[in-house]
């Protein structure tokens, strides 16, 4: 049997912040800008080499969704973001103004820092200790 999770629902307040933001502040690829209507569109972003999994991100369209964006994991680190150099990686965000709420730190796991995107999401940018390279393609 096989299976993946292949997108996972990010909700935005407008398209095209987003993607200026995970494209020019991130350096995603922009997979896909699909318009299905005139208020909805299909937009799928994914860090540069990543194979399985790919963000969709979905316009908030209702006040309960609206409520959410921001904070979709109720302020803990919602998202995670590997990486095969941290500093090369953690220093071009902090140029690129990516707002970093807990400093660089040696863990069991790797070196991490924890930034917010546009919306006040939290994420992890680790790079993985030799053992967990595997994680990282």
């Amino acid at each position: 049997m096989y299976q993946r999770i292949a997108h996972i629902t990010l909700l935005v307040d407008n398209y095209d912040d987003a993607i200026d933001f995970y494209t020019r502040k991130l350096d995603f690829r922009l997979l896909e800008d699909t318009w299905l209507s005139d208020e909805k569109r299909w937009v799928m972003v994914a860090p540069e080499g990543a194979k399985e999994c790919c963000l969709l991100l979905a316009k908030a369209a209702n006040n309960q969704q609206k409520n959410m964006v921001g904070n979709q994991s109720g302020g803990r680190v919602f998202l995670f973001l590997f990486t095969d150099d941290f500093w090369r990686d953690y220093e071009k965000f902090k140029s690129r103004e990516i707002s970093f709420i807990r400093p660089p730190q040696e863990s069991d796991y790797g070196t991490v820092a924890v930034f917010e995107d546009l919306y006040g999401n939290r994420w992890d940018l680790i790079e993985p200790k030799e053992k967990n390279k595997g994680l990282i393609k």
